[in-house]
């Protein structure tokens, strides 16, 4: 998307540096990243090699660096200015999953930081700051694309102040560290607050049975009196809601493993049991 706002705004861009090719889905063919279509679109030269920059680099060349997932060179930054794209409110969220690590931590406010680049892990002074509210429904994908979209004007501005020094970041920083595979497996012991935060950061699943079920949406449940009380986390009742570590949550949306998404009831309804119990994945 910022990209496409440099590209809408006029902005000439001499070079794309992005990830190689690779291969998804289940027929596993050799796919593009999102920035290389956008850039193929608009036939902009696309190189995997960063060190393919030198070869662009004039007196008035800067870089505009988005995701890209890996320190950049000292040496190359001595000679090509760069300004990061960051969607946390730095020093807050330094590192490779912010707005995962932001809904997970339960923050009330996120987003998007124009920094000057330095050798550090987004350590770097910051230009331009827009902040935006975690709405309560936020989930990574909706959150992203909204800081997504405020990015490019504040990019714009930042490209033409003249001065690009930033100021130094202020306050405690905190790392948000690279989602690990086993963060997605749910664990119906923990909070439904906690739980409901995760399915909205992380792709999350859990087992009934041999089967996987993905769980794309949750609410939690306020009027528990005639719960329950001494069933086990990862109990289901009709609703379906399921047992937390200390309440109920209610399935809105889940994808068994292979089928399409359905609401939860509907998906309960097929199972024809009264009262299956959830495993989880780890």
């Amino acid at each position: 998307m910022v990209l496409r706002g440099l590209l809408s705004a006029g902005r000439r861009i001499d070079l794309v540096v992005t990830a190689p090719d690779k291969r998804r889905g289940r027929g596993g063919a050799l796919a593009p990243t999102p920035v290389k279509t956008v850039a193929l679109d608009a036939r902009l030269p696309v190189s995997h090699d960063l060190e393919d920059v030198e070869r662009v680099t004039g007196p008035d060349t800067l870089g505009i660096v988005v995701a890209y997932g890996r320190l950049i060179p000292g040496d190359l930054l001595d000679r090509v200015p760069m300004l990061n794209v960051h969607f946390s409110l730095l020093p807050r969220w330094r590192g490779a999953a912010p707005v995962e690590r932001a809904i997970l931590a339960g923050d009330e406010e996120t987003g998007v930081c124009i920094m000057r680049m330095d050798e550090g892990l987004d350590t770097g002074n910051v230009l331009g700051v827009s902040r935006t509210t975690i709405a309560a429904d936020d989930t990574t994908a909706t959150l992203l694309d909204r800081l997504s979209q405020m990015s490019i004007p504040l990019l714009l501005g930042c490209l033409d102040s003249p001065d690009l020094t930033g100021v130094p970041q202020q306050g405690d920083s905190t790392y948000a560290r690279k989602i690990s595979r086993d963060e997605g497996d749910l664990d119906w012991s923990e909070s439904s607050a906690l739980l409901a935060r995760r399915i909205r950061a992380f792709r999350c699943h859990t087992h009934l049975g041999a089967g996987r079920v993905s769980i794309l949406g949750v609410e939690e449940v306020a009027d528990q009196a005639k719960l329950p009380a001494d069933a086990v986390p990862g109990s289901v009742v009709d609703g379906p809601l399921v047992r937390t570590g200390d309440g109920w949550l209610r399935l809105l949306e889940v994808k068994p493993e292979g089928r399409a998404s359905t609401t939860g009831a509907d998906w309960f309804r097929g199972l024809r049991i009264a009262s299956p119990v959830f495993i989880r994945g780890r």
